[in-house]
């Protein structure tokens, strides 16, 4: 503990320091709006520092094991992580609260899932939801919010699937930029995890590998649209990539996101087991070790005592930390929040318009009594309805990891069902007996199943065993009183006698273990559509669920996603036809496990190529259950008239634009999701890659000529360290999903 309680001192130092400052963070933001430059401002403000207080900026502010103690035995960011405060001279440091569901911090408005959000394929949604989590988080003490995920998920059992938009990094990167835009307009953003971070079990152990072509073409290019898009931060991942930690990455954090994507922000560790290495961390990109007192204060002082780390690498760092705070303090001086705007009534109203935008109507057939389909439904005709499954009552927004939003209040499917049918008995059913259910199903007008997952099916690998990843303990500082031990001894997974409760459960969440519904759930609904055709189910999930065993047997089937406070009624609106169904699948759903690719929960070393989702099934000459962008609505439209312009468009040589007129030619107004794709033919390259997309609102028999802007980089190559074009004829079609037969279609050289 010599170099721990060493570091102390050090870094306590200016605690007692009593020298009057000549200048102070608002003498700085002073400054900047008098018009002095930015860099000049931040050395300004950087000279002010003492040694200490320089080191104070690169970790968190808390001791390891009593901020570990506070996640463990109360809740997780209750309040803001600090890291990096500096009274003296009034620094704020970055005041941490997690998402993206919603602001974790407090009681906030839980939205759904990101992967749900990605279901409405609406960026001017995203963007909403953006500006309220800013304010919520504004309002709350924070300053940053981490909560802009878009990691690939390679393979739908990924346990933090629900976090991310896509399997597309088209829909990745504007989903990411849009919500990061939203979010900057109040406090700063980060974009997490880089990179390659889509394994929950083994993400503190495993070893990605990836040849360069596949990381820059793949699972990097939503990251770049993102940086680019000026976010304040990013936060690095767990796992290794070709043998390297990516907290401590060059490849990574200096030589792609800094030197290549020209990223002029500050980038933030995962969170306690971010890093192996503390001065090699520093020297090769990452300023802030998260969220305690850990590894730096451990290691650093002895580093530069030693010659091993430079001051000059420990101001670089700083100064990329205080300049972003400088320049969010100037640009968002305007924006106020009060702390009426948690879980206010106007966030519910949008929590619940983006419930309902993202429900995915997957089938919707003519049931054989009636002749016509049994979506929407007609509340004059329902007197009884049955509500069945596990999950109809209960308020499942998602796991309970570190994107878990504590909303004072969640509709549950069947609440919102009550209110949507007030004249009609709603009776529930929420236990696992299939007679029940299928008693009650016939001696009502319509049943609405809901099954699926939740927490304890899939989620964040929350706190790791260290019986399992015993290694672990190396990064941890050593544990010296009762209590330290006590917290420690939770980590590891040992038995507390008692003496000491733990709010997390350890080694919870993770991957999924099967990508099928629990084989009670396929028996239930097999039992209530046989028993009653006027059947709906409803699946709660976040990627996709393989349903072959039962989907013929539905004639109405909607993904339900983990929908956020007010998805209940969110679902109603859907079901009674109040808004259109118009959510669209944002991965694809495969027939067979064999139809994906190669996933051990349990790896150190695996090897990701650019083959996953639709992709793979078009490579494999696989047919999808539904596929890439599917979804039905309750209306029908026309694409004409395809216009293919320039590259170029508004001086960006990486965008296209193109016309289409758009007709709603079914009985009444609805949402058509245009998705336009590039097929082009290239060796060990996909076949149709999505390169834009745009929802456009219709009412009946309504005509409009639309503009869409499209990114040509899902086609370009990385030959030679550069992006190169294919050089060849490319077929643009604009699609209601991937493989429609009825697209339009264009050709174009590029």
């Amino acid at each position: 503990m010599l170099a721990t309680t060493g570091s102390t001192l050090l870094r306590d130092a200016h605690l007692t320091d009593t020298v009057t400052p000549a200048y102070t963070f608002q003498q700085a933001v002073q400054a900047l709006k008098n018009g002095e430059p930015l860099s000049q401002t931040t050395q300004r403000l950087l000279s002010e520092l003492s040694k200490s207080e320089r080191l104070y900026l690169l970790d968190g502010d808390v001791p390891f094991y009593e901020g570990l103690r506070g996640i463990l035995c109360d809740r997780y960011n209750r309040v803001p992580f600090v890291m990096g405060a500096i009274p003296r001279l009034e620094i704020p440091g970055i005041r941490f609260t997690d998402g993206p569901r919603g602001v974790v911090m407090g009681a906030s408005t839980a939205f759904p899932v990101s992967m749900a959000r990605g279901a409405t394929w609406d960026i001017t949604l995203e963007r909403r939801i953006g500006d309220a989590i800013g304010l919520e988080a504004k309002a709350q003490g924070a300053n940053y919010f981490a909560g802009v995920c878009v990691n690939l998920p390679r393979h739908p059992a990924w346990g933090r699937i629900q976090e991310t938009y896509s399997e597309d990094p088209i829909l990745l990167g504007e989903f990411g930029l849009a919500l990061a835009q939203g979010v900057q307009g109040h406090i700063m953003a980060c974009v997490k995890h880089f990179a390659l971070n889509s394994m929950e079990n083994a993400r503190f152990r495993v070893d990605v590998r990836v040849e360069e072509n596949v990381l820059h073409e793949v699972y990097l290019p939503h990251f770049r649209r993102i940086i680019e898009g000026g976010v304040a931060s990013v936060m690095s991942s767990y796992n290794a990539v070709n043998g390297e930690w990516a907290g401590q990455s060059q490849l990574l954090l200096t030589d792609i996101l800094r030197n290549g994507y020209k990223f002029d922000g500050f980038v933030i560790s995962d969170f306690i087991f971010g890093l192996r290495d503390a001065p090699l961390s520093l020297k090769n990109g990452l300023d802030i070790e998260a969220p305690f007192r850990q590894q730096r204060a451990m290691h650093l002082t002895e580093a530069l005592k030693s010659g091993e780390l430079d001051w000059s690498v420990v101001d670089v760092a700083c100064s990329r930390i205080l300049r972003k705070q400088l320049e969010f303090a100037v640009n968002i001086g305007a924006s106020k929040a009060e702390s009426s705007v948690v879980f206010c009534e106007e966030h519910r109203t949008l929590a619940r318009e983006v419930a309902g935008r993202s429900i995915v109507l997957l089938k919707n057939e003519p049931v054989k009594v009636d002749a016509k389909p049994l979506l929407p439904l007609d509340p004059r005709k329902v007197s009884r309805i049955a509500v069945v499954g596990r999950l109809a009552n209960v308020p499942n927004t998602g796991d309970r990891g570190s994107s878990q939003v504590f909303a004072p209040h969640v509709v549950t499917p069947v609440e919102g069902l009550r209110a949507a049918f007030p004249q009609a008995d709603v009776i529930l059913e929420e236990t696992d007996s299939v007679e029940r259910a299928r008693e009650l199903a016939e001696n009502v007008d319509l049943v609405i199943c809901v099954v699926g997952y939740d927490a304890t099916d899939e989620g964040e690998y929350v706190v790791p065993s260290l019986q399992s990843d015993v290694c672990l303990l190396d990064l941890l500082p050593p544990a010296e009183t009762t209590e330290e031990k006590e917290t420690l001894a939770i980590v590891k997974g040992d038995a507390s006698d008692g003496k000491l409760d733990s709010a997390l459960e350890v080694g919870a969440g993770g991957d999924r273990r099967s990508l099928r519904l629990r084989s009670q759930d396929a028996e239930l609904i097999t039992a209530i559509t046989a028993a009653n055709p006027h059947t709906v189910v409803s699946i709660i999930a976040a990627g996709a669920v393989i349903m072959e065993e039962w989907v013929d047997q539905v004639p109405s089937l909607v993904m339900g996603w983990y929908a956020g406070s007010e998805g209940g009624h969110g679902l109603a609106d859907v079901l009674l036809g109040h808004i259109d169904a118009s959510g669209r699948l944002p991965f694809s759903i495969p027939k067979d496990e064999s139809h994906l690719p190669y996933f051990d929960i349990d790896a150190t070393e695996i090897k990701y190529d650019r083959w996953h989702g639709q992709n793979l099934l078009n490579k494999l000459g696989q047919e999808a259950r539904f596929p890439l962008g599917f979804g039905l609505s309750y209306t029908t439209f026309s694409v004409t008239d395809l216009r293919i312009g320039a590259l170029g468009c508004g001086g960006v040589m990486d965008t296209m634009q193109i016309n289409v007129n758009v007709v709603n030619t079914g009985p009444r107004g609805g949402r058509h999701v245009l998705q336009v794709y590039g097929l082009v033919k290239m060796p060990d390259f996909p076949s149709r890659v999505l390169l834009g997309f745009l929802p456009i609102d219709l009412d009946v028999g309504q005509l409009k000529g639309v503009t869409i802007d499209i990114s040509v980089r899902p086609l370009q190559r990385w030959v030679a360290g550069e992006f190169v074009l294919p050089g060849q004829e490319v077929t643009i079609e604009v699609a209601a999903f991937a493989g429609d037969s009825k697209a339009v279609r264009g050709i174009t050289w590029l």
